[in-house]
């Protein structure tokens, strides 16, 4: 297939609004597309390379080579293209790389050297998430779109399941939980108090619910096989080289099989929880001697020598890791039905430097990839993660640095994907400052002299007192004594918060 033809449906894609003509767009493409290119196709419709790491940011791919007169180039050729810079390290690899560069983008056309260039950096703004390109699979396969979704979630994301879906239903219900291939975390909604997040997550079950300590660390799925062991971030990468006190703990579990998921936290010398970009570091960096240690600490279990549990109620998957796991690595837990015990749980908690509870359902099996009503966060304080849409000059004593910033929600229903719920430059530190204005500069596409309009890829979480109707902002929504509690490195803009939990919380 031609680079040319999957350019125009991105391009068509992104100008509706339409949800169903997205799908059908898509569809259609994936149709069109060689069976051997379809999984390629779904990848980039999704806005995303096949290779996690190029070594290409925004500013290497500013200056490119004239654009060719004609559509040459193939999704294959790219791909390969994509695959050989992946692989460059070393001396001499940024000289290659750039020629590489200006090889694949001087046969590129104009329209091809911006759709590259978007996703090189992962900015194809078209309005078509995992979920869209899901449905889209669905479609053209002629298979259920539950089927897809399931599969998909085992899998580590849709895209990987393109051939399944096209050999058919069996070939997907074949698609199972593979020890040692991280699956889509499953992820909590939000409530303002224990009292509503008890009544979401009992539902229309037993009425039993666990309350969970919510850990601020990183989340971590643990895989091990023998003595190998996989440790996996949220958005699963591989982080096992840089966590070996985790794989040590794993490979000392009474089991040859098992799927974990839970959380890693740096602890102070009292017990306490030390600061998140503590944690996150670890998760970043290599270990280095004296560096933070991270202590796991495992809420769930997938998997166990043989038999898989994804599928089975939350109060067996508790009982099984309790039997597995000694208390000093496992989420302090409450279970039970009586609202006053699990608030006065909750204070327990909060009193212990923890940021909050999950209330999560005893009945509910672990629906990976999901935000539902069985999880259900909260947090003594409202929190949001949002995305910086721009940046305002400062004035003052901030002259010379980057300080108000705009927020903004996703919003798939929006042609730019995110709406302006306000702003705010509370809670900056001169650090945050100084570290902000250069992060902005980087990501900046337009500068009037007042407002720095920047590519939507920096997630902040923002605590606010409330929110209250705007007419102001496009959401309609305005958030009341927002500040900054920190930038989330370790988040993509594809997970912020969207204006519908936004609405929820009003």
């Amino acid at each position: 297939m031609l680079l040319r033809d999957l350019v125009d449906v991105s391009r068509r894609v992104a100008a509706t609004r339409s949800r169903k003509e997205k799908t059908r767009l898509i569809s259609e493409l994936l149709l069109a597309a060689d069976p051997g290119e379809r999984a390629l196709v779904a990848h980039y419709l999704g806005g995303r390379l096949r290779q996690r790491r190029t070594g290409l940011g925004w500013r290497g791919l500013q200056s490119l080579p004239s654009p060719a007169p004609a559509s040459t180039l193939e999704v294959g050729e790219v791909d390969a293209a994509f695959a050989a810079m992946s692989l460059l390290a070393g001396p001499g690899s940024a000289g290659l790389r750039g020629a590489a560069v200006a090889d694949l983008f001087g046969r590129a056309t104009a329209p091809e050297q911006e759709w590259l260039r978007a996703v090189a950096v992962g900015e194809v703004r078209q309005g078509a998430l995992e979920a869209v390109v899901t449905e889209a699979l669905a479609a053209a396969a002629e298979v259920p779109l539950s089927a897809v979704r399931r599969a998909a979630m085992l899998a580590g994301g849709s895209t990987y399941v393109v051939d399944a879906a096209f050999a058919g239903t069996d070939a997907l219900a074949g698609v199972g939980l593979t020890v040692g291939r991280p699956v889509l975390p499953m992820l909590a909604s939000s409530a303002p108090d224990v009292d509503a997040a008890v009544a979401k997550a009992a539902g229309a079950g037993s009425g039993l619910v666990g309350v969970d300590a919510k850990l601020d660390g990183i989340r971590i799925q643990v895989h091990r096989s023998g003595d190998d062991v996989v440790v996996a971030t949220r958005s699963l990468d591989d982080i096992t080289h840089r966590l070996p006190e985790v794989v040590a703990i794993a490979r000392a579990l009474p089991a040859t099989r098992v799927v974990l998921d839970g959380e890693a936290l740096s602890l102070a010398a009292d017990g306490r929880p030390r600061p998140f970009q503590e944690t996150a570091s670890r998760a970043a960096t290599e270990v280095v001697a004296g560096g933070a240690a991270v202590t796991p600490y495992f809420f769930d279990v997938l998997h166990l020598d043989g038999t898989d549990l994804i599928d089975r109620p939350a109060h067996e998957r508790w009982r099984i890791l309790e039997d597995l796991v000694p208390a000093e690595h496992r989420v302090q837990r409450w279970i039970g039905t009586d609202v006053a015990e699990a608030t006065a749980f909750t204070s327990a908690v909060l009193a212990s430097g923890h940021e909050g509870v999950v209330v999560k359902s005893a009945d509910a099996g672990y629906d990976a990839g999901r935000r539902g009503a069985a999880w259900v966060k909260v947090k003594p304080v409202h929190t949001l993660d949002l995305v910086v849409l721009a940046v305002e000059h400062g004035s003052g004593r901030r002259r010379g640095w980057l300080s108000n910033i705009h927020l903004g929600a996703r919003d798939p229903s929006s042609p730019t994907g995110f709406v302006m719920l306000g702003k705010t430059f509370k809670g900056m530190t001169d650090q945050m400052l100084a570290w902000q204005t250069e992060r902005f500069r980087e990501l900046q596409v337009d500068d009037d002299g007042w407002v720095v309009t920047v590519r939507p890829e920096q997630v902040v979480e923002i605590a606010f007192d409330g929110l209250q109707r705007s007419t102001r902002y496009p959401g309609g929504l305005a958030l009341r004594f927002a500040r900054v509690v920190r930038y989330r490195d370790d988040k993509s803009a594809d997970e912020a918060d969207t204006i519908e939990t936004v609405r929820s919380l009003l």
